[in-house]
């Protein structure tokens, strides 16, 4: 069966497949990554890796240590936190880089640790980034990075993929910070949720490496879990750069070298001929104009010809972040503030995503361009960007950012607003006062299309059933008919933190918040079929174990959060993604009835056929092998990282 580019890396990657098994969408794999990037949450990593009784790191050459975030605080406790984890990668041997080095994505680009084709992960959501240079780069929560560190492996579901076609030239002014404004705001219905994204088409020729780091990272806003730009020559021209760098310091044993590269483009993956990409989209570069988006919301775009004459007054503005803080950032912003000041009222931030990158813009003239308008400078590091350091925002203010998050509150006060936008935009708005357009801005309407083929059928084969996993449930069906089900609904924040909580006490605590009367409606045994994105919102795992323990038997829903989705299978609990079911039992209760319907029907879950029966019909799902067995029979990840343990040391 035909391959993607995204199936083809994680089969290049996955570890104990059987002899002649195809990786594809859906399919739990063990997958063991080329890197696995931690920063500043090291310092939760390490006691998760000590619970499971490790004392040595099972591939030094993985982890990377990046210390970026709260780079800007000096307190005593800080300190001795990064000195603490600078003293681990120390005893370990592994690759650390000190506060002020850098952001952590921009690090693992910088010192070599991305190649085309390679699979890398970090536990941070922006690892998407990585999908610039080709590699398939995606988020891990903290207990996959420990298990890395402990077994060098980690599980991973392939997710389905969709391919985005970027097709001409973008007009002068126009960046790639606009592009993936543009990709958000235009299809803004999560039609990328927990997909993985491979961009295609003639566009991408013209798009230079900083822009692609731009649009892959935040591909993570979109909603998916990978953004991967094919390798191409400026792929190449960009490694073989950093490659000669690293030379020309003398590094003993450089992370890059022509050789290497030339052997990543040879492997660079190619979709075969006919492979399923479950989405098609298509976008014309040359009608993308300057766009802000929100405030406070990345999915609500606006053009610049249209805000621009309403003059809506600044008071900060952010030129910095793993997605903006690039020498073509710096250079657009010094091009539009040369000769200039920023704004009576208005502070202009600045940061650099690396040491080097800043080192590189001091060289070329445009720090010092930024400094002579009035910008503040700031250390290499995340800093206001996650509400962090100097510079964040006070009640009132409103903001212009370089930035890929304007959540309300992300970065200060929740009583703020906050604007994305390109950096030429941010520096010209830092010098008007107001938000502004470079040059003047222009209307065009967007030439974007989405295209959904027919899906292909789940690939029917016997699914063997391993001791401990069951064969078949069968259970009263319990319809939650809501969307966007939260994990506060599930099990609310008034539980989260209580420790000391029994299992009964979690169990009774279930769905309170979404529905009171769950409680009475729910018996042990029955199977609950929610809407989509089932899950979404903060990551407590306690909203998979609290229904666990309440006997609910698993879960149906049309689709996930793949956060609650990784915690469920994490602690030994199946969930299943079935959008047909969920579309068909909606169709028979009106969608304003009562929060929980116990209905009069039992369905049947067949994991050796990958089926739902229900009366008359059946429904496929994605068929749970090996690895998401092992997850449940052995009663979640940390007992089956113990087993992976016990067998490297016996």
């Amino acid at each position: 069966m035909a391959q993607n580019r995204i199936e083809k890396i994680a089969q290049r990657f996955a570890v104990g497949l059987p002899t002649g098994a195809e990786v594809h969408a859906g399919d739990f794999v063990s997958v063991r990554p080329s890197h696995c990037m931690t920063h500043d949450n090291t310092g939760a990593v390490i006691p998760k890796w000590k619970s499971m009784g490790c004392t040595r790191i099972f591939d030094p050459k993985q982890p990377v240590i990046p210390i970026d975030h709260d780079v800007q605080n000096d307190s005593a406790e800080n300190l001795a936190k990064y000195a603490a984890i600078e003293a681990f990668a120390t005893q370990h041997g592994l690759a650390f880089f000190p506060a002020k080095t850098g952001i952590g994505h921009q690090i693992m680009v910088e010192e070599g640790f991305v190649l085309p084709g390679s699979f890398v992960v970090g536990s941070d959501s922006h690892s998407n980034l990585y999908g610039a240079l080709g590699a398939l780069g995606t988020p891990v929560v903290r207990t996959d990075a420990a298990a890395i560190w402990a077994t060098g492996e980690t599980w991973w579901q392939v997710p389905e993929v969709v391919r985005v076609r970027l097709l001409g030239r973008l007009a002068p002014g126009v960046t790639g910070k606009d592009v993936i404004l543009t990709l958000i705001g235009y299809f803004r219905n999560d039609e990328v949720l927990n997909y993985a994204i491979e961009f295609e088409g003639d566009g991408l020729a013209s798009l230079s490496i900083d822009q692609r780091m731009t649009i892959a990272n935040m591909t993570t806003e979109w909603g998916a879990l990978v953004g991967l730009i094919p390798f191409d020559a400026t792929t190449r021209a960009y490694l073989l750069d950093r490659a000669a760098m690293m030379a020309a310091r003398g590094d003993a044993n450089p992370r890059l070298t022509p050789e290497l590269i030339a052997r990543a483009e040879a492997e660079a993956p190619e979709p075969d001929p006919g492979c399923y990409y479950a989405k098609e989209f298509m976008l014309e570069l040359g009608t993308v104009t300057p766009h802000v988006a929100g405030p406070n919301e990345v999915k609500t775009i606006t053009s610049l010809a249209e805000i621009e004459p309403k003059r809506v007054k600044i008071d900060k503005a952010y030129l910095l972040s793993c997605v903006n803080g690039r020498q073509e950032d710096i250079a657009e912003a010094a091009a539009v503030l040369k000769g200039k000041r920023v704004a009576a009222g208005v502070q202009l931030f600045v940061a650099a995503a690396s040491k080097a990158v800043e080192a590189d813009a001091r060289a070329a003239g445009h720090w010092q361009t930024l400094l002579e308008a009035g910008a503040i400078a700031l250390p290499p590091g995340c800093g206001p960007c996650i509400g962090l350091g100097t510079g964040v925002l006070a009640d009132g203010e409103v903001a212009i950012s370089a930035t890929n998050r304007n959540f309300k509150g992300r970065m200060g006060s929740a009583q703020s607003l906050a604007y994305l936008a390109s950096p030429a935009v941010v520096a010209a708005s830092a010098a008007a006062g107001y938000i502004a357009a470079p040059g003047g801005a222009r209307m065009a309407e967007i030439v974007g299309t989405l295209t959904v083929p027919e899906p292909t059928p789940v690939r029917e084969s016997a699914v063997v059933i391993r001791e401990g996993f069951p064969a078949r449930v069968c259970g009263r069906l319990l319809w939650c008919d809501k969307d966007n089900l939260n994990t506060d609904g599930i099990y609310g924040k008034e539980f989260t933190y209580k420790d000391d909580l029994s299992p009964a006490e979690m169990a009774a605590a279930a769905m309170r918040n979404y529905d009171p009367k769950f409680q009475e409606l729910a018996q042990v045994g029955d199977i609950l079929v929610g809407g989509w994105n089932f899950g979404t919102g903060s990551s407590r795992e306690q909203a998979a174990t609290a229904l666990k323990y309440r006997g609910i038997a698993l879960v149906i829903a049309g689709s996930y959060s793949q956060t609650y989705k990784r915690n469920a299978f994490n602690n030994g609990y199946v969930v299943i993604e079935c959008p047909e079911f969920v579309t068909d039992l909606r169709a028979q209760y009106p969608h304003s009835g009562p929060p929980t319907v116990r209905t009069d029907w039992t369905a049947e879950v067949d994991f050796a056929r990958s089926s739902i029966r229900l009366e008359d019909k059946e429904y496929r799902f994605f068929p749970l092998r090996e690895v998401a067995q092992e997850l449940v029979a052995l009663g979640g990840f940390e007992n089956v990282l113990r087993e992976k343990l016990r067998r490297l040391t016996s």
